[in-house]
């Protein structure tokens, strides 16, 4: 998952850069609320509220007009005021320094589960029909594909974004809520798994080195 840190302290961006990436997120940096402005596209913001050239709450504002990406202050302004100011200017959530790097990851967890597009009723991806309000999977005869519940939430988790590439940091948050060492392998083993009962090569495409790509026929198609 790419994470954007608007941070002007060299220190504490160093550091926090450093536990993220141990962590397997992909961090760039932007040292002032112009550069973050100008950055590009990114699935998360961590921004402080204290930067050296603009008002936190101004560059929230602004990233919000930009676009719907992810967006938690990370700042030490720990008054009530101050947080309300920045929840309403749009931040999804508001992290209080000093704070530990696990406290930080629930945090990151917890809001890109809230920014999980919503799901088109049905998808058509080959010749496999996907219904996600009921749970159905179907081949092109009508038959019911046999999924657990790791496997039809994974398959859930494209075809919420039909047609795009869904990145692999992106698929363990949505799926199993974290990452951990070897979470890679279970994606690909999990992957792997839903393919074969799928039966259709065409169905879910790898885009090395980034994710996966539910093909679809259609972005959807109303029952």
């Amino acid at each position: 998952m790419r994470i954007l840190l608007v941070e002007d302290d060299d220190r504490f961006a160093e550091a926090l850069t450093v536990a993220l990436r141990r962590h397997r997120f992909d961090v760039s940096r932007a040292a002032t609320g112009a550069a973050a402005l100008i950055a590009p596209p990114t699935d998360l913001i961590l921004l402080d509220m204290g930067l050296p050239d603009m008002d936190g709450v101004e560059v929230c504002r602004r990233l919000r007009d930009i676009g719907q990406v992810a967006i938690i202050a990370v700042t030490a302004r720990g008054d009530e005021r101050d947080r309300v100011i920045g929840l309403r200017s749009g931040a999804d959530d508001y992290l209080i320094k000093p704070f530990g790097v696990a406290e930080l990851r629930a945090r990151i967890d917890a809001v890109m589960r809230r920014a999980r597009p919503l799901a088109p009723p049905v998808v058509h991806a080959g010749t496999t029909r996907i219904d996600i309000a009921q749970h159905l999977v179907t081949t092109a005869n009508g038959s019911a594909v046999a999924l657990t519940r790791k496997e039809f939430e994974l398959l859930a988790a494209l075809a919420r974004q039909p047609g795009v590439v869904v990145s692999r940091e992106r698929l363990l948050l949505e799926v199993w809520g974290t990452q951990w060492p070897g979470a890679h392998r279970t994606l690909d083993v999990h992957m792997a798994t839903l393919r074969g009962k799928l039966g259709d090569p065409k169905a879910v495409q790898t885009i090395h080195g980034v994710g996966y790509r539910l093909a679809t026929n259609d972005a959807a198609i109303p029952s």
